[in-house]
């Protein structure tokens, strides 16, 4: 008979996952080295004291998952999206949250995980699977049915989704759990329900299921016949151009990236989540193409006569709404590692991991490069866009200053080493644009989601997977206002995070969308109601960020100008904690010229002039818009 040992199914569970692990490569490391969460009594007497008992005193062969404490449930997950990012998608972290709106919390950022294909492990408390004690403290009644709750919402959002009412269930969610973690093709959240009632619950588990696992994370290899597909169509361009998307980085593929536009001649464009993939300073990156892409990138991109897409889900912003590549019979070949996003605009599918799908690309081209007028074209447009580049970086000196002198400055005080983070708002516009990243990892954008208070919770996560360079989130304002307690947790911990503060008072991205599409900058700053229009248009509201930044045990400091910045960035660099730099920024000031466009739909009837007069642009836009069938 098999040997067992008895513990309760939250024992069990921490005591799995302590012993999962990821290779690729050769390369061996833990799948789950740590674990976030929350407590309430949802999971306080499950999983909080099998953690507990775990840190204190565990069974002789029992691996340690080390527990840290956030302060919000959305902005662990978050946390663990950014480790999980730092680290190539082969490690990520536990988050475990309390029954009810302790769960519901993580609902964001597990939606921020599954669109932007990182793996989370997600352990929600849920009601009493023997329902003896219904309806529980914070419970969803539903009287359709008694088997619903609330972390049914996990569902959509989720790549894997189970609930554990029996113990004897909890081997096989385990598994399929890890499969989904680790799998490049499907992962993102994974989220397993735990009734409370069952997390304490003892049960005889068989040894085996606690042994060391090493869960292989595949390299799936071109299809001969596909490849040669992939190679007709890119062997016969002469305007060839090259989307680099997220899947080059969590592969580790920029090596084969490099070689392959270096033999062919082919320009790299990037995605937000592709930037970095080949060095901005490369005299082949042309920077990002879309939306807010670099006049150098979507200028070529206009006129491709073939699209490469490499690891890219080909957002809106990446094809600036489907008007990006407008060359007339434009043909697609997309590499992925996702059948779902290798088939998209009609693409030659190459189906494979992206740095075998670039080595073996690279080898069945041979001889092939793009024609030497291109070349020249492609050096002649990259060196006209970094003029335009220095001179929107280098400001006016006005006071307060434009927030893209500002990266400017910071573009040149980061090193090799060092990360920036970023997410939402007008910021990631700019910074597509703008940024020249050094090389894959340094350059941190959370777009697929856009998620503001994404910035600080990632950077703890990046902050632990990342102990070298240093760690700069850049928020705007209203972002800090959304998820400012996480700086809490970084004096809890000691971790040295700088944060940059761009006070703009409001919302400068979508106060700039508002104008364009007719609606008066409506609703987009933060202004005190005036009692004779009823509209908030007043004073500003002010918030003495610095105050606040220091209540959460940080250092903090304003500066007014870029050189007083540059300063005091020398001063938390020189730091050995974590520091807040404030600046206001001025939020009507320009960003990069603009040299694409990006669907949102404008009123078509309307009172309003302005309105009016930006439903005519719309039209226009729209005209540009194809289906590359």
């Amino acid at each position: 008979m098999a040997a067992t040992t008895r513990l309760t199914v939250a024992q069990a569970l921490v005591r799995f996952l302590a012993a999962q692990h990821s290779e690729r490569d050769g390369r061996r490391q833990r799948l789950l080295p740590a674990a976030f969460g929350i407590f309430g009594h949802g999971n306080v007497a499950g999983l909080g004291q099998a953690l507990l008992q775990n840190a204190t005193k565990p069974a002789p062969e029992e691996a340690p998952l080390p527990y840290y404490l956030a302060r919000n449930e959305q902005a662990m997950v978050h946390t663990a999206v950014g480790f999980a990012r730092a680290r190539e998608r082969l490690q990520t972290l536990v988050c475990t949250a309390s029954i009810g709106p302790g769960s519901t919390n993580m609902v964001t950022g597990a939606a921020l995980a599954t669109i932007d294909r990182i793996p989370v492990l997600l352990l929600p408390a849920d009601l009493f699977a023997t329902r003896r004690a219904g309806p529980v403290l914070q419970q969803l009644e539903d009287p359709r049915s008694q088997e619903v709750s609330v972390n049914d919402a996990f569902r959509p959002v989720s790549a894997y989704w189970d609930r554990v009412n029996r113990p004897e269930q909890l081997p096989s969610a385990l598994l399929e759990a890890i499969r989904v973690l680790t799998d490049p093709a499907a992962t993102g959240a994974v989220t397993l329900c735990l009734p409370q009632d069952v997390q304490a619950e003892a049960h005889d588990w068989p040894l085996e299921l606690f042994r060391e696992r090493t869960w292989h994370v595949a390299r799936p290899v071109p299809e001969p016949e596909a490849l040669a597909r992939a190679t007709d169509v890119v062997g016969a361009a002469r305007r060839p151009l090259l989307v680099a998307g997220g899947g080059v980085i969590y592969s580790g593929a920029t090596a084969e990236l490099t070689r392959l536009a270096e033999v062919s001649g082919i320009p790299v464009a990037d995605t937000q989540a592709g930037k970095g993939a080949l060095p901005g300073e490369h005299p082949l990156s042309v920077g990002g193409v879309g939306s807010t892409g670099t006049a150098a990138a979507n200028a070529l991109a206009a006129e491709a006569d073939v699209v490469i897409g490499v690891g890219t889900r080909y957002t809106d912003f990446t094809t600036a709404s489907r008007t990006a590549f407008a060359a007339e019979g434009v043909q697609f070949v997309n590499l992925n590692i996702a059948s779902f996003d290798a088939a998209k605009h009609s693409a030659t599918m190459l189906v494979a991991d992206a740095a075998r799908g670039l080595a073996a690309l690279t080898e069945t081209l041979g001889e092939y490069r793009v024609p030497e007028p291109y070349t020249r074209e492609v050096a002649d447009r990259r060196r006209a866009w970094q003029q335009v580049r220095a001179e929107v970086t280098a400001g006016s000196g006005q006071v307060p200053p434009a927030q893209v002198e500002v990266f400017g400055a910071l573009n040149e005080l980061l090193g090799a080493d060092d990360v920036l983070i970023n997410a939402a708002g007008s910021m990631p516009g700019d910074l597509q644009a703008l940024w020249r990243s050094p090389g894959p990892g340094t350059y941190h954008l959370e777009y697929g989601y856009s998620c503001m208070g994404y910035e600080i919770p990632a950077a703890i996560g990046v902050r632990l997977a990342r102990p070298t360079g240093e760690v700069v989130a850049i928020v705007g304002d209203g972002t800090y206002q959304m998820m400012p307690g996480e700086l809490a947790t970084l004096a809890q911990e000691g971790l040295k995070v700088i944060v940059v503060v761009l006070v703009n008072h409001g919302f400068a991205s979508i106060g700039a969308l508002s104008e364009s599409v007719g609606s008066q900058r409506f609703g987009t700053t933060y202004r005190r109601r005036e009692e004779a229009t009823g509209l908030l248009s007043g004073e500003y509201v002010g918030v003495d960020f610095v105050a606040n930044a220091r209540s959460y045990g940080v250092a903090a400091e304003q500066v007014a100008t870029v050189a007083e910045l540059r300063e005091a960035y020398a001063r938390a660099v020189a730091a050995e904690h974590a520091s807040v730099l404030v600046i206001e920024t001025d939020q009507l000031a320009d960003g990069p010229p603009a040299s694409n466009g990006w669907d949102v739909p404008v009123a078509q009837v309307a009172r309003l002039t302005s309105t009016q007069e930006a439903y005519a642009e719309y039209q226009h836009f729209q005209a540009k818009q194809r289906h590359h069938l």
